[in-house]
């Protein structure tokens, strides 16, 4: 009986030390938003909506007018997160799915904790790469006088989404039935049809939730993209353009701003604007993962 009790309460202490985790991260949840949002407020008393939202100049400092337009930074952080998805979603899946059927099992030993350390590397590394290997390729490749763009941040971008939709990619792809494999090879199927046709298909929701996954973690990251994309207030036209992401134009200015000015509060807007971006992004991944869950149950 003793026993009994004593493991009743191992299990009821385990249980209420996972809630008390659970509770504590979705309080930090909410107090990080609340935070954001009780710091924009203050900047939207001064600021137009529309303006905030529309206007492509960014020039707190301005003597004759302010001006505190995201437009352009919205549209850089976009330019340089789809840049990156479209380099790392072929390389990712190609490299998951390579890892997942193809690679002996010594390959994949050695291979895997590669991409699991690229995870690793910070940021401020990967922005040094882009400064003094990635900037000057892109610039003698397309002519330019510098390799400071959307390009350059794009490719920096991929290297860091890359572990994120490998690993999630290749866990897809392992966790379809094996019978699947079985069924379409029995039927005459190669092994490259059936990786395409069978297992990239039925694997597809976790697979989409490692690129959005990905994209999030693109989003989000401030060195790199302060590092390696230039900075420029103006709109973007094209990705061989230097461009200033929400993320940098944060970084640059929060540590000089005078508190509780309206440049103080547009920084935290900014802030608040893509932290609901990133919370929009990961939250559909997670709804592609629960729908791959149940599919699998």
């Amino acid at each position: 009986m003793k026993k009994r009790g004593l493991r009743n309460f191992k299990e009821s202490a385990i249980r209420a030390f996972f809630f008390t985790c659970g509770i504590l991260a979705i309080l930090v949840f909410l107090g990080i938003f609340a935070l954001l949002l009780s710091s924009a407020v203050p900047a939207f008393r001064e600021v137009h909506l529309k303006q905030f939202f529309t206007s492509t100049k960014w020039d707190p400092t301005s003597p004759v007018k302010a001006e505190y337009g995201i437009l352009s930074m919205v549209v850089s952080t976009m330019m340089v997160t789809l840049g990156a998805l479209v380099i790392a979603i072929p390389i990712g899946l190609g490299v998951a799915a390579y890892l997942s059927d193809v690679a002996h099992w010594r390959v994949r030993e050695i291979v895997k904790p590669v991409v699991e350390i690229l995870a690793g590397i910070p940021s401020v590394v990967v922005g040094f790469l882009g400064i003094v290997l990635f900037g000057p390729a892109t610039a003698k490749i397309f002519g330019l006088s510098n390799g400071l763009n959307a390009v350059n941040g794009s490719l920096l971008l991929a290297i860091m989404a890359l572990p994120t939709i490998i690993s999630i990619s290749e866990d897809s792809l392992n966790a379809v039935p094996q019978a699947y494999s079985e069924a379409s090879l029995a039927l005459g199927a190669s092994r490259w049809q059936t990786l395409i046709r069978v297992k990239i298909p039925a694997a597809l929701s976790g697979i989409i939730a490692a690129f959005m996954l990905g994209m999030g973690r693109a989003i989000g990251e401030t060195m790199t993209v302060l590092m390696a994309t230039g900075n420029a207030r103006s709109f973007p036209h094209g990705f061989l353009q230097s461009v200033r992401t929400m993320t940098s134009n944060i970084a640059i200015e929060l540590g000089e701003v005078p508190y509780f000015s309206t440049h103080y509060y547009a920084l935290f807007a900014i802030g608040l604007v893509l932290f609901v971006m990133t919370f929009c992004v990961n939250l559909v991944a997670d709804i592609f993962l629960r729908k791959y869950q149940e599919r699998e149950q």
